[in-house]
């Protein structure tokens, strides 16, 4: 974290970017950065993965850390981050007079994981009063979904297609939310990362730990409604290895650290004031006694979850197991089945 608060400072300093927060979510490192030359920008793309490779260079392989720089998929860098490892959620937006930003962060989880809560904040009046009360709210939002197989996305408007919208985001493993924005005057409302690592390299190499951003007030959900799902701790796939399914726990910074059976997975907020493109915090808003309750029904969960052992579940379904290390297993056992017809016969003991 050393070495990216020096680099993020001296891009600070060359007015490359505005501000920046560097921080950490569970074993991985997180960069918010504010700046004026709008989204996907090569050189504030080649400064974050610069980063990136230099805590890996300077600190993680020194020192020997376990899968030191697994997330960098590739070095064959052309300018953009996307669709090489790390997760990224940008937006470019207009200041607003007053311009309040929850900033999530994930780990031991996958970017299916964002889908229901984003859901409830935006399209659930049982959960925002504003989708009720609030004119500007009231208006609606609309879903940008991206299909993460096919790499195709589809934009989908509640309150009067929720139904579709539901549909798809049910399918955590290959729908998720992208974007959502204010329908009747197009603003972005919250973005989200949607990167796969597994689908990119094609075989196990750690779930994708998603990041979001949610502007909030003023048009858009109050602070409250934008944590209010939060309280419950639903289940997402992830934790260990990848492989099992467990609930997302709302934590401060102090308790992201993920120990048993590597999870359970969790999530931590930060809210940040956006002031001249600087940024004025952050609150760490998990921290809250409000979120005891639901930590405590976590490890509930999860207590239940780990008494599956090995079986479904508890362990993802065959098609997210794909990616994981279990397909060396299965080739193992290849030449070793049978046909169907002959399982009449006494085995060989």
């Amino acid at each position: 974290m050393e070495v990216a608060q020096r680099e993020l400072q001296a891009a600070k300093a060359s007015g490359l970017i505005l501000d920046y927060y560097v921080t950490n979510a569970g074993d991985d490192l997180e960069l918010i950065m504010t700046h004026r030359k709008g989204a996907d920008n090569s050189e504030v793309h080649t400064l974050a993965w610069n980063t990136f490779k230099k805590v890996t260079d300077e600190v993680s392989k020194p020192l020997k850390l376990y899968a030191a720089g697994q997330d960098l998929l590739s070095e064959a860098f052309s300018g953009n981050v996307k669709g090489l490892g790390p997760g990224v959620a940008e937006a470019e937006f207009e200041e607003r007079p007053s311009e309040p930003v929850v900033v999530f962060m994930a780990d031991k989880t996958e970017p299916g994981a964002w889908n229901l809560p984003l859901y409830r904040i935006f399209a659930d009046p049982f959960n925002t009063a504003g989708l009720v009360i609030d004119p500007k709210v009231k208006a609606g939002f609309l879903f940008r979904i991206l299909d993460m197989m096919d790499d195709k996305f589809v934009d989908l408007k509640a309150p009067e297609e929720s139904y579709d919208i539901l549909a798809l985001l049910g399918t955590t493993g290959r729908y998720a939310v992208h974007s959502i924005w204010r329908r009747y005057d197009g603003e972005v409302a919250a973005v989200a990362s949607t990167t796969r690592l597994n689908m990119i390299a094609g075989r196990y190499v750690g779930k994708d730990d998603p990041v979001a951003f949610v502007r909030a007030q003023a048009g858009f959900p109050a602070v409250g409604e934008v944590l209010e799902p939060f309280s419950f701790p639903h289940l997402v796939a992830g934790w260990m290895r990848g492989s099992h399914v467990g609930p997302l726990t709302p934590v401060p910074i102090r308790y992201s650290q993920c120990t048993r059976f590597d999870g359970p997975p969790r999530v931590i907020a930060l809210g940040f004031q956006v002031n001249d493109g600087k940024l004025v915090g952050p609150a760490d808003l998990f921290d809250d006694v409000a979120f005891e309750y639901t930590r405590a029904k976590a490890m509930e969960i999860a207590d239940y979850m780990r008494r599956h052992g090995p079986f479904m579940p508890a362990r993802l379904g065959p098609e997210e197991m794909e990616y994981t290390t279990l397909p060396e297993v299965l080739a193992s056992l290849k030449d070793r089945f049978s046909p169907g017809k002959d399982i009449g016969k006494r085995p060989q003991v």
